[in-house]
C-alpha cells in the first residue's frame, strides 16, 4: 500500500495557494493507519524510549497510538491554556506573529528519551519549538517522526541542522 494514495489533498486551504495533505483519510483507513503507525515505529527497534510526544492535535492521534505500542507514557504538547495544570511554555514565531506551545512542568524527567511526533514537518517552526520546550524539561530527543515531509518548505532540514535525527513515512515535493 502506497501511503500516499490514502492522504487526501485538498487545495486553496486554509487559504488560496495553499495545497492542504489531510491525513484524516489516513487515519479513517484502517490498513493504511496501521501501517503508518508500524512504519513509524520501525525505526525505533531496539532503541531505549521514555515517553513519546505529540504535537496537537493529529500528533496526539499518531503518538498515542505509538506510545501504546512501544508500552511507554504519551506527553501531549498543546497550545497555551489547554492543560488544566502547572505548564512550562515556549514561543515560536508563525508567518504573522507569534504562538505558544506548552507541556506539563512535571511531563518529562530529566534524561527521559523523547519520540517527537507530528503527522506533518512543513517549516519545521513548531516542531523547534516542541523540541525546545522538551529539551528545557530535561528531555533527550530521540528522534522526530513524522508521517508527512514538505521537503521544499526546509523544516526537516531545519531540524537535521540542529542535530535532530528526522523520518518521514512519504514526501510531497514542490508543495
Amino acid at each position: 500500500m502506497d501511503l500516499k494514495t490514502v492522504i487526501r489533498s485538498i487545495p486553496d486551504f486554509p487559504k488560496p495557494g495553499i495545497l492542504y495533505r489531510d491525513i484524516t483519510t489516513l487515519l479513517t483507513d484502517a490498513r493504511g493507519f496501521r501501517r503508518a503507525v508500524d512504519e513509524l515505529v520501525q525505526p525505533l527497534a531496539g532503541a531505549k524510549i521514555d515517553k513519546v510526544a505529540g504535537i496537537e492535535a493529529r500528533g496526539f492521534i499518531l503518538g498515542g497510538a505509538i506510545a501504546h505500542q512501544l508500552s511507554v507514557g504519551f506527553v501531549p504538547i498543546r497550545k497555551k491554556g489547554k492543560l488544566p495544570h502547572k505548564t512550562i511554555s515556549q514561543s515560536y514565531e508563525l508567518e504573522y506573529g507569534t504562538d505558544e506551545i506548552e507541556i506539563h512542568f512535571d511531563a518529562i524527567e530529566a534524561g527521559e528519551r523523547v519520540l517527537l511526533v507530528d503527522d506533518l514537518i512543513a517549516t519545521g517552526g513548531t516542531a523547534m519549538a516542541a523540541i525546545a520546550l522538551l529539551e528545557r524539561a530535561g528531555a533527550e530527543i530521540v528522534l522526530c517522526t513524522f508521517v508527512v515531509d514538505l521537503p521544499d518548505l526546509g523544516g526537516a532540514d531545519k531540524l537535521r541542522a540542529a542535530g535532530k535525527q528526522v523520518t518521514s513515512l512519504v514526501q510531497f515535493d514542490g508543495e
